[in-house]
């Protein structure tokens, strides 16, 4: 777990990295296009992101919190709700 959780951290880091250039962009008065495509790229890598959250907790976590009694499964749902947009 420690490992994927440092790579989320470098992936957060990294769109980190990317909002501060888009607010550079902005203040520069740089081209619609250009702040477009670098929103497109942040809101990709974000998507990316939270999918590998999904995934790892899929393979940790989930299992251990479904033996209380699918309560951990309807907070899963919930969230995963959320992060599609669906709820």
């Amino acid at each position: 777990m420690d490992k994927e959780k440092r790579k989320i951290i470098s992936r957060l880091r990294r769109i980190e990295g990317q909002v501060r250039g888009l607010q550079r962009l902005i203040e520069n008065e740089a081209s619609c296009v250009d702040v477009l495509t670098q929103v497109s790229a942040v809101t990709s890598a974000i998507k990316k992101t939270g999918a590998k959250i999904i995934s790892t907790h899929m393979k940790t976590c989930l299992s251990e919190s479904f033996g209380t009694k699918g309560t951990g499964q309807d907070d899963f749902q919930t969230a995963l709700s959320r992060f599609i947009d669906l709820s």
